[in-house]
């Protein structure tokens, strides 16, 4: 193993001074720091998808219980549920190791998943190549018998995904933690304060030049940052690579998680946390990740319906974030067969459903001069221009909607996605609209929430 480890290192830093030479004829260059990398223009498609699914699935989805962080809140702290969990279930003496080899993902059909992500209108897919627990979706060759090649499923996990979803014309995200709870190199690097980088140079970094030559993704959804600063994860270096010369530099994305400094300051759009929704609108793109499942981003065989995520909620979060200028992306956490379950499913398309007929107030859209009426904050705008819409997440009781943002003009026209004709309206004194609703049964309407007014010939 020692032989091997300085064998990794040699490479990595023959890697580092291939990386620095220039390229003649190249785009402008950036350099390895954050004022060059956060000067970089976002990649245009990804402020266009506007909505995409996340899915967590790792050798956490064989216990199933808790939380994805099932191997930490066991043996990295010791909590008391976890240890009463295994003794009642499992052998004395069984390892999270011997999770692995059930970890089977038996019924993974790559085109099934495919096919529900886009009948649930989602633009991108990220999947977890690899969790803080270091077990990886693809043959690393690195992570020795810790991988879904080797063990468990005996296949390549992020590479079918992929195939599946380039053939439909679905950008394609890895997730990717940096750390790993529990690997020897990573615990060294933690005992000598961080100031030696063998885990990075012989784990980290290796992984991820591997998961961009190998795989081309569109996004890298980088985690695991929270306890070092970017410089010992050499995050400036591998993005300049990332930006210069990957495969990949013209158009991929990624977010802020890079470095316990980074979070909402420094990367391509920013997370800032987890399920972050802002008050008003920011001046960076950012992006909304949050999960069906309200407590787990894993499966859980434990979940109730009570915390489950409802359709209107789910709505509601993407109408909102799209307004204030992110993007959404909900997760869901398969099996360890591969299953995704049917609520997961019946969530994912009914967002597909009302994206069918909404979809044109939210994919490519730029948020509007307001983001919500002043009027109430159940109506948020978007806009394409020259037009408006207002999604209305209430129907106002006696039918008649109230807008005190939109200016009219000679030329002002409403219409509600997915009904033919104009509906009728008035000007209020102060400039704003009185909207006569359609007197229709709800069956009738063509969603049944969040109805989106397309206002034409507005200010």
């Amino acid at each position: 193993v020692g032989a091997a480890l300085l064998l990794l290192l040699a490479l990595g830093a023959a890697e580092s001074r291939h990386r620095a030479w220039p390229r003649r004829g190249a785009h402008q260059r950036y350099t390895p720091d954050w004022e060059s990398l956060d000067a970089r223009p976002l990649p245009g498609w990804y402020d266009e998808a506007k909505f995409g699914v996340f899915v967590h699935w790792g050798v956490y989805s064989v216990p199933a219980w808790g939380s994805e962080w099932f191997w930490w809140h066991w043996k990295g702290e010791g909590q008391r549920q976890y240890e009463l969990f295994m003794k009642k279930n499992y052998p004395p003496g069984f390892s999270y190791a011997d999770f692995g080899p059930q970890f089977t993902a038996t019924f993974f059909e790559p085109d099934d998943w495919a096919d529900l992500f886009r009948a649930a209108g989602a633009r991108y897919v990220v999947l977890t190549a690899k969790h803080h627990e270091g077990f990886t979706n693809w043959p690393s060759p690195v992570s020795w018998n810790w991988n879904s090649q080797d063990l468990g499923p005996h296949r390549d996990l992020v590479g079918e995904l992929g195939t599946a979803l380039r053939k439909r014309n679905i950008r394609y995200g890895l997730y990717h933690s940096l750390l790993e709870w529990f690997h020897p190199l990573y615990l060294l690097d933690k005992k000598n304060g961080f100031k030696t980088q063998y885990f990075v140079s012989s784990k980290t970094m290796p992984e991820l030049y591997d998961l961009v030559n190998r795989y081309k993704p569109d996004l890298i959804w980088s985690d695991g940052e929270w306890e070092c600063p970017d410089t010992y994860w050499n995050s400036t270096d591998f993005l300049a690579w990332l930006y210069n010369d990957s495969p990949v530099k013209d158009q991929v994305v990624v977010n802020d998680r890079w470095g316990q400094n980074c979070s909402c300051h420094h990367g391509g759009f920013y997370n800032c946390q987890d399920k972050y929704m802002p008050k008003s609108l920011p001046a960076h793109k950012w992006e909304m990740c949050t999960s069906v499942d309200k407590s787990s981003w894993g499966y859980r065989r434990n979940m109730v319906m009570a915390g489950i995520a409802s359709e209107e909620e789910i709505i509601s979060e993407l109408v909102q974030a799209v307004s204030l200028g992110g993007n959404y992306l909900l997760n869901v956490g398969p099996t360890k067969d591969g299953v995704i379950v049917p609520i997961f499913q019946e969530r994912l398309l009914a967002v597909g459903k009302w994206l069918s007929i909404s979809g044109e107030a939210i994919y490519a859209s730029q948020p509007w001069r307001v983001q919500s009426d002043r009027n109430t904050t159940s109506v948020w705008y978007t806009s394409k221009v020259p037009d408006v819409y207002a999604i209305l997440l209430q129907w106002p009781k006696n039918g008649v909607l109230y807008l005190a943002s939109p200016k009219t003009t000679s030329a002002t026209k409403v219409t509600m996605l997915g009904l033919e004709g104009d509906l009728k309206w008035s000007q209020d004194p102060g400039q704003g609209l009185f909207i006569s609703l359609p007197q229709l049964p709800p069956s009738a309407l063509p969603v049944k929430f969040a109805w989106t007014l397309k206002l034409t010939g507005v200010e």
